[in-house]
């Protein structure tokens, strides 16, 4: 067994630039598990399959997939059962599926390799034998540059037929149409990286040149060691929650709820509700996240939570308790932007509104700029803004596009964005996740952006400049020593 490390290695010693191709299977590879089991559950729970779909499905796992006759016939007889399903209904279904359920298990090992080769240049190819309703949210997420996956046939009344387009990409397959996109590209497949779970995939793995076994089924651990190709193992992306999780996620909402009746206590004894407002956010997220058993940690950049304020904080959005990870860090003085919905939750949604964070609805675009607008008063009146430029928790580490709304008000304001950028938070709790896990959250404060220069029309421009400079931030991720921020005052 080799390590992630290694494998890293490997790609970094590779030549760069976009002639060499990093191929990765879907199912078993990126994610643990099939991407097709999310889909199929959700049409058991609509009521939406027959008794001999169901049998269809049993027996197929009983005795397996082992070649491409019985993989044809499988997804013939399922295809046959989905005629006449609206392939928009299944693109949407499948971005759901994705971002509530498939994205959480993700393998963050094969993710590592994926973003080692984005670094070195290298051209993205995701290789599956899954629908494009399946490949088509994961590809997006984490921004592939190809995808071959089995086509279906879709009539012009936009029904499905129920037929394939063309041979499905399995097994040989796949090979030979991996080996023909490198001809198109005019790259060279003996040059190609390549990365599968699964026995049926040696053909893909022998037609490539640095091939490597992920988490790879019995079949392709013996293929392996025959071949001498690299296996690596992989940690489960998706433990089961213990007692211990939901203990401390209730001490995590629990001391959080503590913190804010002391908070109540003092800010009317002071008869002040940024005192209420402070210690509640700073405080009760110092407790909050130790009962919960997270650390937090500044690997660099500690300074600039301070020596620019009022500015524009953007971090990247990933996990449920961002909100509280960010007010550790920053404790005083801000307000921010949220999801209207966020108003509904107990506790947090009446704190949000005290500290007039604008809860915006997402879907009305109009109304969401008029509710952002008065922050740029509260940035001129010396308070800073948080938000998430992303918009809402992504899916995946990778971050989303960022939309212009929140730098069109540090502009208007004149203050610098100041960007946070954060590692592991999704590893703590992940969007679709319930309990909190115990780990480190590391964050890395990059310094401000002046804004004094922009424009109207520059804004994208500068938008996509900060982006790419907390995407630079993510790659090349410091190893130094975390700076320990003092409670309730600057580094």
């Amino acid at each position: 067994m080799t390590t992630t490390a290694e494998l890293v290695d490997r790609v970094e010693a590779a030549p760069r630039g976009p002639s060499i191709l990093a191929v990765f299977d879907y199912d078993g590879t990126l994610i643990d598990g099939f991407s097709a089991a999310d889909f199929y559950r959700d049409r058991l729970k609509n009521r939406q399959m027959g008794p001999a779909e169901i049998a269809s499905l049993v027996q197929a796992a009983r005795k397996g997939l082992k070649d491409a006759e019985s993989f044809i016939a499988f997804l013939d007889s399922s295809l046959a059962r989905w005629t006449g399903l609206s392939e928009a209904a299944l693109y949407a279904t499948g971005e759901s599926l994705f971002k509530h359920e498939t994205a959480g298990r993700l393998r963050r090992e094969t993710y590592e390799l994926l973003e080692a080769h984005r670094r070195m240049g290298h051209t993205l190819v995701l290789a599956s034998s899954a629908l494009p309703f399946q490949t088509r949210p994961i590809a997006r997420a984490l921004e592939f540059d190809h995808v071959l996956c089995t086509a279906v046939q879709v009539g012009e009344d936009g029904l499905l037929t129920g037929r394939t387009d063309g041979p499905p990409v399995w097994g040989p397959e796949k090979a030979r149409r991996i080996v023909q996109l490198a001809e198109e590209l005019g790259a060279d497949a003996d040059d190609a990286f390549g990365y599968s779970n699964g026995g049926e995939d040696v053909p893909m793995l022998e037609a490539v040149g640095v091939p490597a076994a992920i988490a790879p089924d019995d079949d392709l651990v013996r293929a392996a060691a025959r071949a001498g190709w690299p296996a690596l193992e992989c940690a489960d992306p998706t433990p089961r929650a213990t007692i211990k999780d939901a203990v401390r996620t209730a001490a995590f909402y629990g001391s959080f709820a503590g913190a804010m009746g002391v908070a109540g206590g003092i800010g009317i004894a002071r008869r002040s509700r940024r005192s209420f407002l402070d210690i509640a956010f700073g405080v009760g997220a110092d407790v909050s996240l130790a009962a919960a058993g997270v650390d937090v940690r500044v690997l660099k950049g500690a300074e600039h939570l301070w020596d620019s304020r009022p500015c524009l904080f953007v971090f990247n959005h990933s996990s449920k308790i961002d909100t509280i990870v960010v007010a550790k860090l920053l404790r005083q003085d801000f307000t921010g932007v949220a999801k209207a919905e966020a108003k509904n939750v107990p506790m947090f949604g009446q704190l949000f509104q005290l500290a007039g964070i604008a809860l915006i609805d997402r879907n009305d675009k109009n109304a969401a700029q008029a509710k952002m607008q008065p922050l740029v008063k509260r940035l001129k009146e010396g308070t800073s803004v948080v938000v998430s430029p992303e918009g809402t928790r992504t899916p995946t580490p990778r971050m989303a596009p960022f939309k212009k709304g929140p730098f069109h008000i540090a502009m208007q304001a004149e203050v610098p964005v100041v960007p946070i950028v954060f590692r592991g938070i999704d590893q703590v709790q992940w969007r679709g996740a319930q309990v909190i896990r115990p780990g480190v959250v590391e964050a890395v404060v990059l310094p401000p952006v002046d804004t004094s220069a922009w424009t109207a029309a520059t804004v994208g421009d500068h938008r996509d400049e900060v982006r790419a400079m907390m995407q630079d931030a993510l790659d090349q991720w410091p190893s130094s020593p975390h700076v320990s921020l003092p409670v309730g005052g600057a580094a």
